[in-house]
């Protein structure tokens, strides 16, 4: 099952990495504009959030198995609408068809439904699962960039949309059967309301996870969303920036197999900390460098750190909370992940447009990296101290 859900997340997210690697052409047509491409990714990711916590309740309801047909149905849609051009189409395309109703039915709603088949192992099953992202990451970008070159930016989204429906839709029709893990209502609301979370009440600390999914996020998106363009202004060639997106996300595919090893043995908590430093130091590495073989090397690295995070963050839920609630608390902190992403991606952008280069903007995502790394230090602080008393 886990698999099965890796192998529909890598080809539903392969459709907005397409924004990414024709991210100057679309500009082109957009009065040079890189904040309009950028924005359109933006809406993806933002749409992809609110949608998991909708379509989550929806497939509780009616089986994850319709709400994944339904989503890749969408994301299908959604490229065909963003082909007619910038800026409205791009932008309803990506947020509301490819984001909202499409990611948003199938990743938010495969978290929670692979996690129901896991007691043991669940952060490897989670790191698995995660990699979607990547994996589409790692494989489509060199093909986007050959499609593109070759035929054009929509025509690649064309043949792509047409992939995503005759492949996906039939997978999760045969294998998305109900999962064992029974769900059990609480016995009462006050028995919830009055549990405490590491000495906190439990919304609380949900609260901060939440800050803390969306600071983390912001630097995670700005090279996965503007790397080719960043190698682009600096005289590399596009395709040797496309490749340089797969190497960052083929290497954060491999780690996240890793990272969730770690976290079935450390916790939830503290590999967020753990990626979280690292990928400030692969931020600041970034700032630094400008030279080709440099770039690919800071590329690797900021695969291998952040790549542990997002499931870091959900396995720490289903440590910490009730499973009765994992329905909205895990595609609730979704949402925010996607939030930050959103964020990071379009100020990208923006700042671009406002000043001329790509270092303001690394610089600002530095900054909300160290937020994020003191927000997530404090939770783990109360862990520790809550394992030392109970000890």
């Amino acid at each position: 099952m886990a698999s099965v859900a890796l192998f529909i997340l890598g080809m539903s997210f392969g459709a907005a990495w397409i924004t990414a690697v024709a991210l100057k052409d679309i500009a082109g047509e957009a009065a040079g504009s890189r904040s309009v491409p950028a924005l359109a990714s933006a809406l993806a990711w933002l749409g992809s959030g609110i949608g998991g916590i909708i379509m989550s309740r929806i497939a509780d309801r009616v089986g994850t198995r319709w709400t994944v047909i339904l989503g890749s149905t969408m994301i299908g849609l959604g490229l065909l609408i963003s082909t007619f051009g910038p800026p409205w189409p791009l932008w309803i395309g990506h947020g509301l068809f490819i984001g909202l109703i499409g990611i948003g039915g199938i990743n938010a709603p495969l978290y929670i439904y692979v996690s129901r088949w896991f007691d043991r192992r669940r952060g490897s099953a989670l790191a698995l699962i995660s990699s979607g992202t990547y994996l589409a990451g790692a494989v489509w970008p060199p093909v986007f960039e050959q499609a593109i070159a070759s035929f054009g930016w929509r025509q690649a989204m064309l043949w792509y949309a047409l992939a995503e429906i005759v492949v996906v839709a039939p997978l999760a029709a045969i294998y998305f059967r109900a999962p064992p893990e029974v769900i059990h209502p609480p016995m009462s609301g006050a028995s919830l309301s009055t549990a405490r979370v590491l000495g906190w009440p439990p919304n609380a600390v949900f609260a901060l996870m939440c800050g803390a999914g969306v600071l983390c996020c912001i630097p995670m998106a700005m090279p996965q969303g503007h790397l080719v363009a960043f190698c682009s202004d600096l005289g590399i060639s596009r395709s040797a920036g496309a490749l340089m997106l797969s190497v960052l996300l083929g290497t954060a595919f491999l780690s996240r197999q890793i990272w969730g090893v770690i976290s079935d043995r450390i916790g939830g908590l503290a590999t967020v900390v753990i990626g979280s430093a690292w990928q400030a130091v692969s931020m600041t590495a970034l700032l630094l460098t400008q030279n080709e073989a440099g770039l690919f090397l800071v590329a690797a690295a900021f695969g291998l750190g952040f790549s542990g995070i997002i499931p870091a963050y959900v396995l720490a839920v289903r440590e910490l909370f009730p499973a009765a609630e994992a329905s909205w608390r895990i595609p609730t902190l979704l949402l925010c992940t996607a939030l930050g992403m959103a964020a990071g991606g379009w100020i990208a952008g923006l700042l671009y447009d406002r000043l001329g280069y790509y270092a303001p903007a690394f610089a600002t995502g530095i900054g909300a990296n160290l937020l994020n790394l003191l927000i997530v230090s404090v939770l783990v602080g109360r862990n520790a101290k809550n394992r030392a008393q109970r000890a």
